[in-house]
């Protein structure tokens, strides 16, 4: 009669502990039916789900197993499991996988234990969960750190979109970010990043540098903030305060672009990301002369913004050709898939304002990045306690794949 059980070994690790271990079960001829092994500070602990064959006897092999544990100095326990109870739990292999993944300068057990809460009433179960984050140094901290676990749950929420305003608002009490994505073969398969350019992959808005540089910060100001409140929609609101920039001379281009620095994490998210076979756009409602300078320094693949008219070396208060506003962003980012023969789930897309959200709700994963609550609350996915470099925990990634700080 076949006896399947549950092998949990702990202890301290070393070098060969698992070899040996092994090489016992193999005598025997044990058939493995699941393996896992965690180690944190050193401390190792092992499980192996295995089936024992009809023709043996468990006695001996708990016996060597024992002997062996305890000349590598670390414990074992055995479980019996029914044929059942096992038969049960290959069953629920082919519910759905979420992942919540947590985000943040540093983690508390206060976060943890309101995720887990928040999972729990909805019907979800947490197979495990793994450190995407490096390790924390607790005599040299860094400047800026990076704290991120990755929870992997099964099952089906009962309601997926009260999960999610139940995330939203630990995060927005804790402090920290938290991401609710289905583990499907879209989420480990993104081959597309459009990001926004201002107050996204740099700080700050070009625009409102120009307005100083024309003296009319004030006016451009008034008619932003009209916008806000949807009295202008992106394109009037542009043209008007594209307008205040009439007679600006060109020079004030390169002096703007040389003080509207990269934001935190930029370099790091596009280094990797390139690295590993994605293509990179900016699809901004900014100006090309800002996007080129980020097209040559970051090596992206596709640039669309709106031009600013010149002429005799000053800028005429136009723009050429087609606005770019979140209609044309959503457009472009789908007329990019379809040129890389690439599904939209398979794009990501990064934005902070409201004339971001078609694009970011066109991707199949859409981040909201230090934006107003109301984007925040749009859009699929939001960072804002990390630098973009965070995306790429969203990505699955861990900090030793990334490149550079």
């Amino acid at each position: 009669m076949r006896e399947i059980v549950l092998v949990k070994v702990s202890g301290e690790d070393k070098p060969g502990l698992l070899h040996a271990l092994m090489a016992v079960l193999a005598e025997y001829k044990v058939r493995i039916l699941d393996l896992s092994q965690a180690v944190i500070q050193d401390q190792l602990n092992l499980s192996a789900l295995v089936e024992i064959p009809a023709e043996s006897v468990s006695a001996p092999i708990f016996k060597r197993l024992i002997y062996k544990a305890g000349e590598l100095g670390v414990n074992i326990a055995f479980t019996p499991v029914s044929l059942e109870s096992y038969e049960d739990w290959v069953a629920s292999q082919g519910k759905d996988r979420w992942i919540i993944t947590l985000l943040a300068r540093e983690i508390t057990p206060a976060e943890v234990s309101r995720i887990a809460g928040a999972a729990a009433d909805n019907g979800l179960n947490c197979d495990f969960i793994t450190r995407l984050s490096g390790r924390i140094s607790l005599t040299t901290p860094a400047a800026l750190p990076r704290a991120c676990v990755e929870l992997s749950m099964r099952g089906t929420p009962h309601d997926a979109d009260a999960m999610r305003r139940s995330l939203l608002d630990i995060s927005r009490e804790c402090g920290v970010d938290i991401a609710f994505q289905k583990d499907d073969l879209f989420r480990r398969n993104r081959r597309l990043i459009a990001l926004d350019m201002d107050s996204t992959l740099i700080r700050g808005e070009g625009i409102d540098e120009l307005a100083r540089e024309a003296g009319k910060g004030e006016e451009v100001a008034r008619v932003t903030e009209a916008a806000m409140r949807g009295e202008l929609d992106f394109k009037e609101s542009l043209k008007r305060r594209v307008a205040c920039l009439a007679g600006l001379d060109e020079a004030a281009l390169d002096r703007v672009a040389a003080r509207l620095p990269l934001t935190e994490g930029a370099q790091r998210l596009i280094t990797t990301l390139k690295r590993i076979g994605y293509t990179v756009a900016v699809l901004s409602g900014g100006f090309t002369f800002f996007g080129a300078k980020l097209r040559e320094k970051l090596n992206i693949d596709y640039l669309h913004a709106n031009e600013l008219e010149i002429a005799d070396g000053k800028l005429t208060g136009r723009v050429k050709g087609e606005i770019v506003d979140g209609a044309k962003k959503a457009a472009l980012l789908k007329e990019i898939a379809g040129q890389l023969g690439i599904d939209l789930k398979q794009a990501v897309a990064v934005g902070d304002g409201a004339n971001d959200l078609p694009m970011l709700s066109s991707a199949g994963l859409g981040i909201a990045f230090h934006a107003k609550p109301v984007v925040r609350e749009g859009a699929g996915q939001s960072i804002s306690s990390l630098g973009l470099d965070g995306i790429l925990y969203l990505l699955g990634l861990r900090d030793r794949d990334a490149l550079g700080e």
